[in-house]
């Protein structure tokens, strides 16, 4: 260990996958245990908007350059590493080890005291891994022959609000009274609350310099997949569910079955329902020796799930599977950035003078997508995001993580929030299968005493001729989209605008619903 400090204020830890569903709730967790923390980032704006942005220190790397991950490395006594590839293309193991040998050379020689990593949970023996599976292994493997103490913490289902597992679990359950499942509903797993997987993995930075090896890490109960949503029926208030196992259901049909029912699009669902097949109990609890000894009992499962729910129900989740870019979600420059390598761009452009000041107009504009909806022509958003589900995409149902606020690299159904200045302006990326890119602006600027201009514009670079066409049909559509939501979100600002007004008009007299 370093020398010059006590105790852990002494300490810095570098967080990979610090805008994850884990490392965005790890962050805090190791501010107030007393950590100095740097977080690893390929684009700094996604953690500009985070609670704890102002306590951290920020270094720009991708993991796949050695010399900017070395030099994010450098005076780091402990490091997490916590990237993973899921589903972004069959090549995905290659690059996830490659990735870790790359972290693991460059912080043994960078002097780095320890890795962490988490990993998943797998049956011992030779018994074949999924893709998945196998890739998490052989990440462990790398970083524990890198020469640097490293501990491999190996979970199963995580259960927490967001958790792609258990939003898994949670929509299957709420939304199928009736299901015919694959065998895998019957295989053996231990599941463990979100909350217990980062008070290990705060622990694992303290452990002994000598201690450089995998540990299991799990809730109290062994349990099967139909268990699991039996239960969580029972905890949120539901009856009972009626599973009929059948043994004809393939992973690829299981995968996309999984994709059309839950958020969880079939690209992330089939790396997952891969590794359902293995028997995921743990084989030791040797990490529990290392806690204090008031340290309290792991979780039950039915109350992870009841704090998961509270959570969802309040509004109050901090990080979600959704806070990853999307796999196949294209990382090409924004047409108005300087790297931009031109071509044809088509572009929708229009602009409304709203009888509302901007903050309400903002309002309005910060609040799309999720449970308000388009302000458009309901139906066609629906129809095509069933098409992108059907296609892989993420469609309309991976939804928002808050209602009313907007951060870079947001998720918004199947949009990421690829720049947003608040009170001012928004910018979005599509994620959803196109045969190019596409940006929507939304652009809210004073207008006069109590009136506000909104600019929309939706760009689209078309990819081959395929992309041109797909414009070419579209386009006759925008009247009724772009026009639409324009004229109808300019309405909801005026709504806004004299309710607040007239604090007694009746809440029913709208012009405009939002669609849910």
């Amino acid at each position: 260990m370093r020398a010059g400090g006590a105790g852990n204020a002494a300490r810095l830890a570098l967080m990979t996958g610090a805008t994850g569903y884990i490392g965005g709730r790890l962050v805090p967790e190791l501010l107030d245990a007393g950590y100095r923390v740097r977080v690893m980032v390929r684009d700094p704006r996604k953690v500009a908007a985070r609670p704890w942005a102002g306590r951290v220190e920020v270094a720009v790397a991708d993991a796949l350059d050695a010399s900017a991950t070395g030099e994010a490395l450098e005076g780091v006594d402990v490091a997490y590493y916590l990237l993973h590839a899921l589903g972004t293309g069959s090549d995905f193991a290659e690059r996830e080890l490659e990735a870790a040998q790359i972290f693991g050379q460059q912080a043994r020689a960078r002097g780095v005291d320890r890795i962490v990593y988490l990993g998943g949970l797998h049956p011992g023996g030779g018994e074949e891994l999924s893709p998945h599976l196998r890739s998490r292994r052989e990440v462990g493997r790398a970083l524990l022959g890198s020469g640097v103490p490293t501990v491999v913490l190996q979970a199963a289902v995580i259960i927490g609000s967001g958790s792609a597992s258990f939003e898994m679990v949670r929509y299957l359950t709420e939304r199928l009274p009736w299901m015919v499942t694959p065998k895998w509903v019957d295989t053996a797993t231990q599941p463990v609350a979100v909350r217990d997987v980062l008070r290990y993995l705060v622990l694992a930075a303290s452990l002994p310099p000598d201690v450089h090896r995998t540990f299991d890490i799990c809730g109290d109960e062994v349990m099967t997949y139909r268990a699991m949503m039996q239960r969580y029926a029972e905890v949120a208030g539901l009856p009972q569910r009626r599973i009929v196992r059948v043994p004809v259901l393939s992973v690829s049909l299981s995968s996309h079955w999984v994709g059309l029912v839950t958020p969880v699009p079939a690209s992330i669902a089939r790396p997952l329902v891969d590794s359902l097949v293995h028997e995921a109990v743990v084989k030791e609890r040797d990490l529990d020796a290392y806690l204090p000894p008031d340290a309290p009992r792991p979780l039950s499962f039915d109350r992870a799930v009841a704090l998961a729910l509270s959570k969802v129900r309040h509004m109050d989740v901090a990080t979600a599977w959704t806070s990853a870019s999307s796999p196949g979600a294209p990382s090409d420059p924004y047409p108005g950035d300087p790297a931009w390598s031109g071509g044809s761009l088509y572009a929708d452009e229009r602009s409304t003078l709203v009888a509302a000041d901007a903050g309400t107009t903002w309002q309005v504009v910060e609040g799309l997508g999720g449970r308000n909806g388009w302000y458009s022509w309901p139906l066609g958003w629906w129809v095509r995001g069933a098409l992108d589900r059907l296609a892989g995409g993420p469609g309309l149902r991976r939804g928002r993580l808050h209602p009313q606020r907007l951060s870079t690299g947001d998720a918004v159904d199947w949009w990421r929030v690829e720049d947003v200045q608040p009170g001012r302006s928004l910018r979005l990326r599509a994620e959803m299968r196109l045969p190019g890119l596409a940006w929507l602006e939304l652009t809210v600027e004073p207008g006069g005493p109590g009136r506000s201009v909104l600019h929309q514009r939706a760009l689209f670079h078309p990819r081959g001729l395929a992309g041109h066409l797909y414009w070419a049909v579209i386009s006759p559509f925008h009247r009724i989209v772009f026009g639409g939501m324009q004229q109808n979100m300019a309405r909801e600002a005026e709504r806004l605008q004299q309710h607040r007004q007239q604090p007694t008009q009746s809440s029913g007299e709208r012009s405009w619903r939002p669609s849910t």
